[in-house]
């Protein structure tokens, strides 16, 4: 039975924030510095062997959750190694209990900061095919607009990784915000309702058994 109690976003902000423009420039024209920490580091190195071995295309799941979507990506592209990446052990130990597929596919679950995750793919050169952010979390209170990824100092080297980039979330704000955000980086895209036959992560499950919309954009970087 699908859980349909999910809320829709609340925010004190009714449209894109009005600072967007002058954080993301900020961040367009600066070097990020923050030491790498050192559990990522090891989480990487170990990845990226697999990486520098896997003969197919290399496929980011960021934001991953428990897996669900990273072993659903897996299924729809078989020929490439799909890597999920979320910060939370909590989260990615749930995997083999409830979300594991076996119907094909490769992929690797890893727990990692992406601020320190991506930055290491960049400097390692990963030309990834794809990137999904699917349903991250929006911190829609209007004074956390620097922890949503694209009001981030990260947002660069998320821009700079390339890939056809595709996120999702139930909050049309935060895909107008990220597109923008994108607009601002040199590369425009359009926001469109987004909705499937079927799910392919719990968050998306339960936001349309509640009868919320989802909304995406999909943008080759």
């Amino acid at each position: 039975m699908v859980d349909a109690s999910s809320r829709a976003i609340v925010s004190n902000q009714p449209s894109l924030h009005d600072k967007l423009d002058d954080i993301v420039t900020k961040h367009l024209n600066a070097e990020f510095k923050k030491p790498i920490a050192a559990h990522t580091q090891r989480a990487f190195d170990e990845v990226n062997d697999k990486v520098q071995q896997a003969n197919g295309p290399i496929i980011l799941d960021s934001c991953c959750g428990v897996g669900e979507s990273t072993a659903n990506l897996a299924k729809v592209h078989p020929d490439a190694l799909i890597i999920g990446v979320d910060k939370s052990a909590h989260r990615l130990h749930k995997h083999d209990v409830q979300y594991r597929q076996d119907e094909g596919g490769e992929y690797l679950l890893v727990q990692a900061d992406l601020n320190d995750f991506w930055r290491l793919a960049k400097q390692a050169q990963w030309q990834p095919s794809h990137h999904y952010l699917l349903y991250p979390n929006p911190w829609p209170k209007a004074k956390h607009i620097q922890r949503r990824w694209h009001g981030a100092a990260i947002f660069p080297t998320i821009v700079a990784l390339g890939g056809r980039l595709e996120l999702r979330s139930n909050w049309h704000i935060y895909v107008r915000e990220f597109a923008r955000a994108l607009q601002l980086a040199g590369h425009p895209t359009a926001v469109e309702p987004y909705h499937s036959d079927s799910a392919i992560t719990p968050f998306e499950r339960k936001y349309w058994a509640s009868g919320q919309s989802s909304y995406r954009l999909v943008v080759d970087l």
